[in-house]
């Protein structure tokens, strides 16, 4: 008789596929085989799991992929428990992968990308949620920048929409996400560039006046206009975009 997932097991899966790029759920990926080996599950079970997950997505339903028809009833409920409080289900998986040794050592960019609050308890939440948010954005845009499509890892940053300091629901929401590159991400963070309605690259007239033809030219002038690169899951949201252009773009 097959063994019901208990919610810790689901919490686990659920992490997974946020982090993992899409097409990698396969039973011979090593990360599932990993998760598999410590939850007693085969790798074929827990991939079957993912994509059960999959089934959920609606922006994979959008696009025609269904995946697996099997999720269940606790899928569902965990898919929205997740959707309902990601800052809260961040902390909570990540403090699972912990226990289970399921996370690498973090880089030394990872443990500077917040300060501010020193109290150790919120401190960790904050870094535990942090690192979901990085690694679900990342992976949903396979490595890539959304703009240039620079594939650099040390240069890529999970860039949020709404500020993190601004909407404690929005922070560890990977739909407040972009995957950019490091100068573009800056030039995002400071109301210098934003999308439109369409996905579009919009820049600021402060960002041309303040650079030379020269480098307006080489950095920044072939992608206005351009729509990004969208996600192989969740989408940019469309009202913290609007918050974006409304409140943080210097037009």
């Amino acid at each position: 008789m097959a063994r019901n997932w208990t919610r810790d097991e689901l919490i686990l899966a659920m992490s997974l596929y946020c982090r993992l790029p899409f097409g990698k759920f396969h039973q011979r990926n090593s990360e599932v085989m990993q998760l598999a080996e410590c939850i007693n599950r085969s790798s074929s079970s827990v991939a079957m799991k993912l994509s059960n997950l999959a089934s959920l997505d609606p922006y994979h339903q959008e696009r025609g992929v269904k995946g697996l028809s099997g999720a269940s009833k606790a899928d569902r409920e965990i898919w929205q428990e997740f959707h309902s409080d990601w800052e809260g289900l961040a902390n909570e998986s990540q403090r699972l992968e912990k226990e289970l040794n399921l996370l690498p050592e973090q880089t030394p960019d990872e443990l500077a990308m917040f300060e501010g609050e020193t109290e150790s308890t919120r401190v960790t939440k904050v870094r535990r949620a942090q690192r979901f948010f990085r690694s679900t954005v990342l992976a949903s845009y396979d490595y890539q920048c959304c703009v240039t499509q620079i594939e650099i890892k040390e240069l890529l940053i999970a860039s949020h929409i709404v500020p993190w300091s601004e909407d404690s629901v929005k922070r560890a929401d990977p739909h407040n996400g972009l995957c950019l590159n490091s100068l573009h991400d800056k030039a995002f963070d400071r109301g210098l560039m934003t999308l439109d309605e369409d996905y579009r690259l919009v820049y600021s007239q402060q960002i041309r006046d303040a650079c030379s033809l020269d480098a307006m030219n080489r950095f920044f002038k072939p992608y206005e206009g351009q729509r990004i690169q969208f996600p192989s899951r969740f989408r940019p949201d469309q009202a913290a975009l609007q918050r974006h252009r409304n409140q943080i773009f210097v037009a």
